[in-house]
């Protein structure tokens, strides 16, 4: 299936959902520092998913079912803690943690004071300390994910917010890094360059394609599309760029090779505007009220097989407002949209998962707040 296909126009009957969207907010925790990223993945392997939290000098993971507390490793830096990947890449049941750190973006030259990346090996028993190795790293590290590369392969890539010497998105390009494990992880770790094309380079996701992932990273110049040939990291033949010339911060692509077809983007980075593309040019504008808009996901949530957009911003808006909406669309063809509360003010919103936590078939939203100091999940009780 071609990238072109996982992103097509969405033809056909959309079901649409008439009520109010139904979510029971939980607290998991009111003491978070800053709580930077998010990760889902299963810690203990009693096959439920857990929660984990790279909080400002704490990475935690909270228990499914209790949501007891445990820290992995806390002070690995002088700097704040920024990203967390966790992802079972090795077919036990368990995720394998990667955590990034030294977080100092206006530092975009030095490596000692800037940026970190480190495996976590994981304990015997898992709710005693991690150890930490430190891998390579550029300066001002800030996203990470585990990407499949082929059937039960997979590496880890890292994304820069800047590109080194870089000042306010100038200068040279992001050198984002792909990461492959050695069977003993505290020997030398194999790297590629994935890209050092874009500036200013926010976040990213991973659309399937066959057997590996595809990865759409956001940022100044757009988003880029790009895919592990077996050898090298490539821009996608006949693709290379899903949107060109408009800067994003957050991005999220709905469906993968089943969807519905759509990628929805936070613009600028920090910004104030949420946008979904369901081609290069198709756009429509869902709000541009956000202040800091710094949390999104795509998904189906609501039981219906149409695809809705959930948003998150840390900043009040001009309603002296942070919180987490949920937007539908409300034609067939992603054209029109209306947004529902999620938090109405009680969750100034630094990163946002979707999971499906309790086993219920239906996605829940998992929440981390700046300015709040709390961890929340959102059951999904539609």
């Amino acid at each position: 299936m071609s990238v072109l296909h996982l992103i097509p126009l969405f033809i056909g009957i959309v079901a649409m959902f008439s009520d109010d969207p139904k979510f029971e907010t939980q607290v998991i925790d009111n003491n978070v520092s800053i709580g930077y990223g998010i990760a889902i993945g299963d810690v203990d392997g009693d096959k439920k998913p857990d929660i984990l939290l790279a909080d400002k000098k704490q990475f935690v993971w909270y228990r499914n079912g209790d949501w007891k507390r445990f820290v992995m490793i806390e002070n690995l830096t002088v700097s704040d803690n920024v990203c967390i990947a966790a992802r079972d890449i090795d077919g036990d049941g368990k995720v394998e943690v990667a955590v990034g750190a030294q977080w100092n973006p206006g530092e975009t030259s030095d490596t000692v004071n800037s940026g970190s990346v480190h495996y976590l090996i994981r304990p015997s028993d898992p709710t005693k300390l991690w150890m930490p190795v430190e891998l390579h790293h550029e300066p001002t590290v800030h996203r990470m994910r585990w990407v499949q590369v082929a059937k039960g392969k997979y590496q880890l890539v890292v994304l820069p917010l800047h590109g080194r010497g870089n000042k306010d998105g100038q200068g040279k390009g992001v050198r984002a890094f792909s990461y492959e494990m050695p069977k003993d992880p505290r020997s030398p770790w194999k790297l590629r360059l994935v890209d050092s094309t874009m500036h200013l380079t926010h976040n990213m996701d991973l659309v399937l394609d066959r057997d590996r992932e595809l990865l759409y990273i956001g940022g100044k110049e757009g988003v880029k599309i790009l895919g592990f040939d077996g050898t090298s990291w490539l821009a996608r033949p006949g693709m290379n760029w899903f949107t060109e010339g408009s800067p994003f911060g957050e991005v999220r692509v709905g469906g993968g090779q089943k969807g519905t077809g759509l990628l929805a983007g936070v613009q600028p980075m920090h910004g104030n505007t949420l946008a979904v593309y369901t081609s290069g040019t198709e756009k429509a504008i869902l709000t541009s009220s956000l202040n800091q808009g710094h949390a999104l996901a795509v998904a189906s949530l609501l039981g219906t097989n149409a695809t809705q957009v959930v948003v998150g911003w840390r900043e009040p808006d001009k309603d002296f407002k942070v919180g987490v909406k949920i937007y539908l669309a409300t034609d067939t063809h992603y054209k029109a949209w209306e947004g529902h509360w999620i938090d109405d003010n009680g969750m100034a919103c630094e990163d946002l998962q979707l999971a499906d936590l309790d086993g219920d078939g239906k996605k829940d939203i998992i929440a981390a707040g700046r300015s709040s100091h709390n961890l929340k999940i959102y059951w999904n009780r539609n």
